[in-house]
């Protein structure tokens, strides 16, 4: 039975995509109301149906009152649960998505945020084979996490969700579907392995000194030390004076990293290896720039730096 209502619900999509909202995408928010909630028995309510047709053909035909008072009391029932599930989502209010990042081939994971008014139980949301159930509290936010599998670099266009509910005697299962006007940017998917990128910059003309507060050695007087940098102990053995030296090399690589020096590779290629050399530099803490088609970015470091280059790439054609 539970098969066949799917089957049911699949062709109403594709021939009445007016009624089912069937590939119609909304700006945010998005909020549920009267007209696009869908109530239909489920396969425990068909049975119960039938059931209570039963009771009631057997009441009448004996003329037990007892009987056709508790069949009265159980359609009763029955159809106040349709009700509350109906108020399970009517007034649900999707307010924002906000997504993580990820790789091609890697979920990627998304954070949704309903906003309600009232007090809600079991509602479901379903995103592709992703399935999660919560409730929200009265006059509050909730946020919900999902994951979107992922194959291809770019931004990925969000796919309907459905959110249902069959709270509270499971009877009846009411439905909507949300089809948010939101896309996620995924990014490249980084070469196994391959040559390391050039750095030019880790030759001794990038090479600066940098002032420390531990030592780092002991050189001969210069005029000009300060005496409190004098080394008295180390001085007394010696037949000249020795200063604390506590300016040490300090090495600031720059990591060139130029999509004009992949020109042997295809277009996928080169994004796949300037991607895992943005891992790599990333991993060392290094500071790198990035040269691309139309696109340049100044050297930096750091997470949000790492997250610039690799939407610049991401969004190449």
């Amino acid at each position: 039975m539970r098969e066949l209502l799917q089957h049911v619900q699949r062709w109403a999509e594709r021939q009445l995509p007016a009624l089912t909202r069937y590939r119609r995408r909304e700006s945010l928010p998005i909020e549920l109301h009267r007209r696009r909630i869908y109530i239909v028995p489920s396969g425990f309510g068909i049975g119960f149906s039938v059931l209570l047709t039963v009771m009631l053909v057997g009441a009448l035909n004996y003329a037990n009152n007892a009987a056709l008072l508790l069949t009265c009391l159980l359609g009763a029932s029955s159809t106040a649960s349709m009700l509350v599930a109906f108020r399970s989502l009517d007034g649900l209010r999707l307010s924002r998505i906000r997504a993580g990042h990820a790789v091609a081939g890697q979920p990627v994971e998304l954070t949704l945020a309903f906003d309600s008014s009232r007090l809600r139980n079991a509602i479901r949301l379903d995103l592709g084979d992703s399935s999660v159930a919560f409730a929200t509290e009265a006059r509050a936010t909730t946020q919900i996490k999902l994951t979107l599998p992922t194959s291809r670099r770019g931004w990925l266009a969000l796919p309907r969700l459905r959110v249902w509910s069959s709270w509270p005697l499971g009877l009846f299962r009411a439905w909507s579907w949300l089809h948010p006007d939101h896309s996620v940017l995924v990014w490249p998917r980084p070469e196994l392995s391959g040559p390391s990128p050039v750095a030019p910059a880790d030759d001794a003309r990038h090479m600066r000194l940098h002032r420390g507060d531990e030592l780092a050695a002991l050189r001969d007087y210069r005029a000009g030390d300060p005496q409190r940098h004098i080394a008295w102990k180390a001085s007394a053995r010696q037949d000249h004076l020795l200063v604390k030296d506590f300016e040490q090399p300090q090495s600031r690589p720059q990591w060139q990293l130029d999509w004009r020096q992949l020109g042997g590779l295809d277009s996928e290629a080169r994004i796949a290896r300037l991607a895992r050399w943005l891992d790599e530099a990333q991993a060392q803490r290094c500071s790198y720039s990035l040269w691309l088609p139309g696109h340049e970015i100044a050297g930096g470091s750091g997470p949000l730096h790492y997250a610039r280059c690799m939407n610049a790439l991401a969004q190449l054609p």
